[in-house]
């Protein structure tokens, strides 16, 4: 239904009330009382308004929430406040020496215990109760402006419950254990190098140039003190948190206050023994002095405050037997063998397996099957294995010559760590290989996706890719959820994606090494696939950035005979094994263009392959090398570092001009 801007603006004040309602319910009193998909339908409907009328989108909207323009750069950000670090301590002894220094200098002190986040430290600042920037800690004084990376996380309120003129407060941001699991299985499904613990995960994810992408990683925050007030009278610590909390901040999540040093030793290990039933990570416990006036007493030397320390927890290790190694294949082929132990406890939960990366990582550690390991959990998340505790006598572990899937004999190319099975139609990596295949950068096979692909694998109908072109109509239609209508559009994708440029067959090939870009440079250098099939190692090298590692595994590749093979299936359905870009001309040699906003008819895939296929090259970000910026509607921050630089901004119109 099309509203007329006064409706529009009254629905769009009822949408963001609501969700502010639910969102306040779900992160200050742990209570959900509708679905996310209710939820996500409210978020929707006031998306759709805002796009439809612009002028409605406020700087406390919840939809800030999805993310905005990407950034090229985080601006510098001074803090009046010093964001400075505490002084760790490590034994009960260390906490009372802290006490007996604090009663030095003043009397009676009262204290806060809570536990010490492990994350990135920001400042939230808002203006008549309005959030108007955030930034990162930085060296203490000067920081980085990521306003609207913060906006992304839920739990920061875009605006406070109380109109207040200026509030400067400190959190951690931080990733959840259940949003870091999550993140580091895609990262595995993908095959790249998970992050190694959820501090590492939450500052990556806020450092992200695009927003989106942040808005995707579940962060979350909690805030732990109060830098600046303005028309507030706060006195004490505990009493800053208890009104940052009715302002709608999510505090530190659990804060004791004391009159005694021996109670605090009694806190922080109380909060020790809880740390495995939180559902984030923590590195500690702080103590700190709770009266603000007696803090300013207190002072603080060069690097640390004196009214405060950091207790650090020790890691927990334990000793365990490794029963068995487990081989998993991936879907490029690699071998990654995983640790089987007898069970532990590990900082609240039962761990009994832990990768083991590779063969390089078994042979350091010496780790045979039978041996006593030490195993603790990286971050207090992931099982590692540290150390080989006890030998048994057992020859160290060495990973299978044949792929423990299609016994294949594996390779393990010079310079690599991985161990790999070279057959693209292992069954180990075929719903991988299927669904790398059927994506968008590759074949874009609309409507192929892993629900569908799993259904046609289990069927028995689909084995290697070239037997996707072999489907029926009638087989699709057979599958769940799937109606004639979806048989009939997905049959229509399928013929359409035999028309692909030989660069997007290429890489949907698999090809250790290659990705998207090295894909179209191949298929533009050769012209055919079977001309490439036939490449050197020499001819691969002399090409602009392969080096000898990718050149041998491209060989290796086409060395392959299942390889082989299955390329020529692929012909003989009709996939096309030509360039269609070859020989388009030179115009663009040299130049390099970024592409900004909406363009008017061109969508911003088919400009970049205008522009390549006339030589040109289009990166991601403006710099002193960039030749040209074409942009077109709602031109963001790329714009405007262009005109700082002074590149030359185009039109779409000016750049189909130039490429005649």
């Amino acid at each position: 239904m099309q509203l007329d801007f006064e409706q529009a603006a009254a629905l769009a004040q009822q949408l963001r009330e609501k969700i502010n309602y639910y969102s306040d319910l779900y992160y200050q009193k742990n209570e959900s009382t509708i679905s996310d998909y209710e939820f996500d339908k409210l978020m929707h409907q006031l998306i759709d308004i805002e796009q439809q009328y612009p002028q409605l989108l406020t700087p406390d909207s919840p939809t800030h929430r999805v993310g905005g323009h990407a950034s090229n750069s985080f601006a510098p950000v001074e803090h009046v406040v010093q964001m400075g670090s505490l002084q760790d301590v490590f034994s009960s002894e260390e906490v009372e020496d802290f006490d007996r220094r604090v009663r030095e200098t003043i009397d009676h002190p009262l204290y806060v215990v809570e536990p010490k986040i492990d994350g990135l430290s920001v400042s939230l600042e808002y203006r008549d109760g309005v959030f108007v920037r955030g930034s990162t800690r930085g060296d203490g004084f000067v920081g980085e402006d990521v306003t609207e990376n913060l906006r992304t996380i839920a739990s920061i309120p875009l605006r406070l419950k109380q109109q207040i003129p200026y509030l400067e407060v400190r959190g951690e941001v931080y990733m959840p254990v259940q949003s870091f699991e999550k993140v580091v299985a895609q990262q595995e499904e993908r095959e790249e190098k998970p992050f190694k613990n959820p501090r590492n995960a939450a500052a990556g994810s806020l450092r992200q140039k695009n927003p989106k992408i942040t808005a995707q990683r579940g962060l979350d925050v909690f805030i732990f003190n109060l830098q600046q007030v303005e028309g507030l009278e706060i006195t004490g610590h505990k009493q800053s948190l208890d009104v940052l909390h009715e302002l709608g901040f999510q505090v530190s999540p659990s804060y004791l206050r004391v009159d005694n040093i021996q109670a605090a030793i009694a806190e922080i290990e109380a909060i020790g023994q809880r740390r495995g039933s939180y559902g984030f990570d923590i590195d500690g416990a702080v103590v700190k002095v709770d009266d603000l006036s007696q803090r300013e007493q207190l002072g603080a030397t060069a690097k640390f405050p004196r009214w405060a320390v950091a207790f650090k927890y020790p890691p927990e290790e334990k000793v365990t037997t490794l029963l068995d190694v487990e081989v998993k294949v991936g879907r490029t082929g690699a071998l990654t063998p995983t640790a089987v132990f007898e069970p532990i406890q590990l900082a609240g939960t039962t761990v009994s397996r832990a990768v083991l990366h590779n063969q390089d990582f078994i042979d350091q550690k010496q780790i045979a099957v039978g041996d006593k390991i030490i195993v603790r959990k990286a971050g207090d998340i992931i099982p590692e294995v540290v150390a080989v505790a006890q030998h048994c006598g057992a020859p160290v572990y060495h990973l299978p010559e044949y792929c423990p899937s299609c016994h294949t004999r594996v390779v393990r190319e010079e310079g690599q760590a991985a161990v790999c099975c070279p057959n693209i139609q292992c069954p180990a990596q075929l719903m991988r290989n299927l669904i790398h295949f059927a994506s968008r950068d590759a074949m874009d096979i609309d409507g192929m996706g892993p629900a569908v692909l799993e259904g046609l694998v289990g069927a028995g109908w689909v084995h290697a890719p070239a037997d996707l072109y072999h489907l029926t109509e009638e087989q699709i239609a057979s599958l769940d959820r799937m109606g004639k209508k979806s048989a009939a559009n997905l049959m229509a994708s399928l013929e359409r994606s035999k028309q692909n440029d030989l660069s997007r067959v290429v890489f949907a090939l698999g090809i250790p090494n290659i990705g998207e870009k090295t894909a179209a440079q191949l298929a533009q250098h050769f012209g055919s696939m079977e001309r490439l099939r036939q490449a050197t190692v020499e001819e691969l090298t002399a090409l602009e950035g392969f080096g000898q590692i990718v050149a041998e595994s491209i060989v290796a590749f086409f060395a392959g005979e299942q390889n082989c093979q299955q390329i020529d299936r692929l012909a003989e359905v009709g996939v096309n094994m030509q360039s269609l870009k070859q020989a388009a001309g030179d115009t663009f040699a040299g130049k390099t263009f970024v592409l900004t906003g909406t363009l008017p008819t061109l969508k911003r895939s088919e400009a970049k392959e205008l522009i390549e296929s006339l030589g040109g090259k289009v990166s991601g970000s403006v710099s002193k090398k960039t030749s040209y910026v074409v942009a077109g509607e709602e031109a963001g921050s790329k714009l405007d570092k262009a005109n700082e630089l002074g590149i030359e901004v185009i039109t779409e119109a000016q750049l189909l001009e130039m490429a005649k």
